[in-house]
């Protein structure tokens, strides 16, 4: 792969330095997909906005987890599936779903199975889903603002996702123990 450049506050182009340092602030480090983002200021503006706006959503911790480590696992992002799963940690989502996630089990609760499953079901069809698929995720209690939520999690997380392919983005340090790879049958949606 072509190397891709990592910068720091000092390297990044100017409209980037502002915005690597509010990753500073916001992690207390630069994550390396932030500094690989940083070649583009429009890429990383884009990002963290994205996240800024998702982390607002009606979703609750265990809701955004499912939503980001299930486009992240489907993407088999070796970045994005270990910085989540230590975000999850810090959100202080529970080990169980964090650890049905990586490993594409059963999630403990009939609702985060179907968040589960209807964000693999929109990623897979490209946005295209059946009428019967949307009454099964209405009726586990989702309503029309958690499709358009939903959304919004698979375009920040396909510009992660897409970015660390890419760019072959190395694993931060802090995250290191938490390194994944697919080791299962992917979950059928």
């Amino acid at each position: 792969m072509t190397d891709f450049p990592s910068h720091d506050i000092d390297s990044a182009p100017d409209a980037s330095k502002p915005l690597l340092e509010n990753s500073q602030k916001a992690f207390g480090r630069l994550p390396g997909l932030h500094k690989v983002m940083a070649e583009s200021p429009q890429v990383l503006e884009g990002y963290q906005v994205l996240h800024k706006l998702f982390t607002e959503t009606a979703f609750d911790a265990d809701e955004m987890t499912v939503v980001w480590q299930a486009i992240n696992v489907e993407h088999e992002c070796h970045y994005c599936v270990p910085a989540h799963t230590g975000i999850a940690k810090r959100m202080k989502v529970s080990d169980e779903i964090s650890d049905a996630l990586r490993d594409e089990t059963a999630l403990p609760t009939a609702k985060l199975e179907a968040l589960r499953t209807f964000t693999l079901r929109m990623l897979r069809g490209r946005g295209n889903v059946t009428d019967a698929q949307m009454k099964e995720f209405f009726n586990a209690g989702y309503g029309h603002r958690a499709v358009l939520d939903v959304i919004l999690g698979l375009a920040q997380k396909t510009m992660s996702n897409y970015i660390n392919h890419v760019a072959e983005t190395p694993l931060d340090e802090p995250v290191k123990p938490l390194a994944w790879t697919r080791g299962k049958t992917p979950v059928t949606a």
